[in-house]
């Protein structure tokens, strides 16, 4: 270690401080101003960042706006702080569509904008632009956040408008967007799917496509972030005589789904993709049968080996698990009644 310059040992130890460390550190002199604001930094500071300690839970209600740690060892939030929005708003009306490395998607319903922005910085970024691209509707469109190979942050928009699609993909490192081509089944663009926001896993965006009506198509749509194409993969074989939800999630970087099947009364299994194939995991857990009432926006997250699912009304399930232990939450977008998010606290910038 003596023999390590001493901007190698600075370098080293500035990269495993929290974020907020870093922020304020950047106010000692010009010298670390400049280092920690460099590229180089960031991403190995953000590889680092990425533990269960750093993991943070953001609620929004319709009056407050707060984040809070993760409690492992009871499963809990713990004490709250509150946030305030670094953009104008309208009675909290933001909602959070996929998050990465710190980063949130964001939309601010009264105006569809959409926004970049880390919670933890505060920075911001407003990706809409006057000839209409980076604004969002709900119910008709998909957004996936992700990084390629390059390390440049990326937005794709998959937007349906009137029988008209358009994809688009907007870099954070260019600050614009441009249209790419979708390449796949046409039908799956009829309002009568339903895509899921995407969920990044090796190199690539998943989306649930769900037709919405019993026995409906059910189909996972998987982009390829480098190459820029798209490619239809099968759903899990569940039983197609009720209602069909898919929620996938990022399990250290190995994609799994669960996908909740029935209709009065909803049972879920628990799906990993090998290859194009999905293999069970569970097999008929040990919960009892979710209402129909219930069902709609099943929030789940994992750790010390057991998964929580919790309905949109706050009831939850846990499900004991024959596996190892994970160490981090692995969340979809709503929690409690709350619409929310969980991340890790980064420097990473909405902006370049």
């Amino acid at each position: 270690m003596a023999d390590l310059p001493t901007h190698t040992i600075v370098f080293e130890i500035l990269t495993r401080l929290p974020a907020k460390d870093v922020g304020r550190s950047k106010s000692v002199c010009k010298q670390w101003y400049a280092l920690l604001s460099t590229q180089d930094f960031v991403k190995i500071h953000c590889s680092r960042s990425v533990v269960s300690s750093n993991q943070r839970v953001l609620l929004i209600d319709d009056l407050t706006c707060s984040v809070r740690p993760i409690i492992s060892n009871n499963n809990d939030y713990g004490p709250s702080s509150t946030v305030t929005f670094p953009f104008h708003h309208q009675n909290n009306d933001v909602s959070i569509l996929s998050h990465l490395n710190g980063l949130l998607c964001v939309c601010l319903n009264h105006t569809y904008e959409l926004l970049l922005w880390n919670p933890t910085t505060t920075a911001f970024k407003r990706l809409s632009t006057p000839d209409s691209h980076g604004f969002y509707i709900n119910n008709l469109d998909a957004i996936g956040l992700y990084v390629d190979a390059d390390d440049d942050y990326k937005v794709l928009h998959i937007k349906r408008r009137s029988g008209v699609l358009g994809v688009y993909v907007y870099s954070r490192e260019v600050d614009s967007w441009r249209n790419i081509p979708f390449i796949t089944r046409q039908k799956y663009l009829s309002p009568h799917f339903n895509w899921s926001a995407g969920t990044f896993c090796g190199g690539t965006l998943y989306f649930t496509v769900c037709e919405c009506w019993i026995g409906g198509t059910n189909v996972v749509i998987r982009f390829d972030v480098n190459s820029e194409q798209f490619k239809e993969i099968s759903f899990p074989p569940v039983p197609s005589n009720g209602m069909v939800q898919g929620v996938l999630v990022n399990v250290k970087n190995v994609l799994h789904m669960f996908a909740s099947t029935g209709m009065f009364e909803m049972t879920i299994d628990l799906w990993t993709l090998q290859g194009d194939y999905w293999i069970k995991v569970l097999s008929c857990p040990p919960i009892p049968p979710i209402s129909l009432s219930l069902w709609c926006d099943i929030t789940h997250y994992v750790t010390n080996g057991n998964w929580f699912v919790m309905t949109k009304l706050g009831k939850l399930f846990t499900i004991e698990m024959d596996m190892k232990p994970f160490e981090c939450f692995y969340p979809v977008s709503w929690f409690r009644g709350f619409k929310g998010a969980v991340f890790v606290q980064t420097i990473v910038s909405p902006s370049i």
